[in-house]
């Protein structure tokens, strides 16, 4: 039997704001430049203290204050310069986790900022725990004044949900899990969910998922999930490949390590969505994942088949390893056939993003004008950085290969994001669209965001939704 995959409830703690809580510790956030003038106005004792210790309110930087008795009375909180706190984001979870175990209240926070922070706090008390007990940090915060205490939460929670979903191995995150997890969402939020699987895929008219998953050991399946009685519609699709060997195009080893990950567009779909039913938005969701693994066999898809896609198009393999483009197709193609007022595709596609952007940035590409302006405001509100990709109409012809519609994998190795985005357009249906290529892991630690998987782009959708949809 496979470790418990549930949340524990002391490490859950960690991930909400104190309440009730009679004498937190004031935590004061001091920038390099103020200093001298906060050290001005404290008692004689303290100012002794912070400057014999050396703090200089370095950014992360922090400094308990004790009191006569010896116990702590304050603590300080470095906030740095304004071009240090331009190179990152949540800086104050980096004290969080260096602060000892208790209950905090900020001071000097500029409101600003003071929502971003918060969430980071919360963010720095997670840690991946199924395999192997680990903690995250212990110190809490009582929810500063003026942020909505419960809208952060929910966010922080929908953030856990992805990361918990990504850093889970595949022997434990395969299809049937990945339904597992969405059936305890749908429970949760009273959503309903339909499944089709295996041979009814292709019964159904979804043939590419059918193609790309019908090698592996549990069969593919397209999940389908609604809810939300009124409003405008939304429809989120999230490539759920649990594990991609790249097929008979086999991925080399250093390649394969982290193709747990590839479902990383499905995680992240269930986070959002978590954080829109939370939230109780007034829209009407469905979310789509089309759920497989991309496997060898005798059954295996093979490079030059050509396939027919649900809305009639036929693609030419000329990679079995770009199969995610596949299972979005047809998921794409029954989305649009609902006439949502928004459609939006996240899934870790091309290694091409990543060249071009880094780990960092959620590149996504969005023909409307007012869709890209509300997602490039809510990702600076959010602190969830984004950058537009062009939908560049001259590399249609990459993707066309003559004996098919469409070439799946265009040779030659230019503009290999933009190309895929391309594809994935033409199953959008003219629906208002909008397309994310994630790469869903923190390859090294960073305040409130541990080595693992990581959530990339639905803060900035999540803020982006009250005017993209006129909510």
């Amino acid at each position: 039997m496979s470790p418990d995959a549930s949340p524990k409830a002391d490490a859950q703690t960690y991930l909400t704001f104190a309440r009730d809580v009679t004498d937190p510790l004031p935590l004061h956030v001091i920038e390099a430049g103020a200093l001298e003038t906060w050290l001005q106005a404290q008692p004689d004792a303290v100012r002794t203290w912070v400057t014999a210790s050396g703090f200089e309110a370095a950014l992360g930087a922090s400094l308990l204050v004790p009191g006569e008795a010896g116990a702590p009375v304050m603590a300080l909180a470095g906030y740095g310069t304004t071009d240090a706190r331009a190179r990152g984001r949540f800086h104050l979870a980096a004290v969080a986790a260096a602060l000892p175990e208790g209950t905090y209240r900020l001071e000097g926070m500029d409101a600003d900022r003071a929502e971003e922070e918060a969430l980071g706090w919360l963010l720095a008390g997670y840690s991946f725990g199924r395999y192997r007990t680990q903690s995250g940090a212990k110190a809490r915060l009582v929810s500063p004044e003026g942020v909505d205490a419960a809208r952060i939460e929910a966010v922080a929670a929908g953030e856990i949900l992805t990361r918990d979903l990504i850093n889970t191995p595949a022997n434990d995150m395969g299809p049937d899990a990945l339904e597992g997890a969405c059936a305890d969402l749908a429970e949760r939020f009273d959503a309903k969910m339909e499944v089709t699987r295996g041979e009814d895929l292709r019964a159904q008219n979804l043939p590419l998922i059918h193609a790309v998953g019908r090698a592996a050991a549990q069969a593919p399946r397209l999940i389908d999930m609604h809810w939300g009685n009124t409003g405008p519609t939304l429809t989120l699709v999230g490539k759920g490949v649990c594990f991609d060997t790249g097929g008979l195009n086999l991925k080399h080893g250093s390649s394969m390590g982290l193709m747990k990950k590839d479902m990383g567009g499905a995680a992240t779909v269930l986070g959002l969505a978590q954080m829109i039913m939370a939230l109780e938005l007034p829209l009407r969701l469905r979310v789509l994942i089309p759920a497989v693994e991309n496997s060898v066999s005798a059954d295996a898809m093979r490079p030059g088949d050509i396939l027919t896609a649900r809305n009639g198009k036929t693609v030419e393999i000329n990679n079995t390893d770009a199969e995610g483009r596949l299972v979005l197709a047809d998921a794409l193609t029954l989305g649009a056939e609902g006439e949502p007022g928004l459609m939006v595709s996240m899934a870790t596609l091309t290694g091409a993003a990543r060249v071009a952007v880094g780990p960092d940035l959620a590149p996504y590409y969005a023909d409307d004008a007012a869709l890209a302006a509300a997602i490039e405001s809510g990702a600076a509100r959010a602190a969830d950085p984004v950058w537009r990709m062009p939908f560049h109409a001259p590399y249609e012809a990459m993707i066309e290969p003559g004996i098919a519609d469409l070439d799946n994998a265009p040779s030659g190795g230019f503009a290999g994001s933009i190309t895929a985005a391309l594809f994935l357009r033409r199953f959008a249906g003219g629906t208002r669209y909008a397309h994310f290529d994630i790469y869903g892991w923190n390859p090294s630690a960073a305040p409130a965001r541990p080595k693992g998987g990581v959530g990339m782009g639905a803060r900035a959708l999540l803020a982006a939704l009250p005017e993209a949809l006129d909510l």
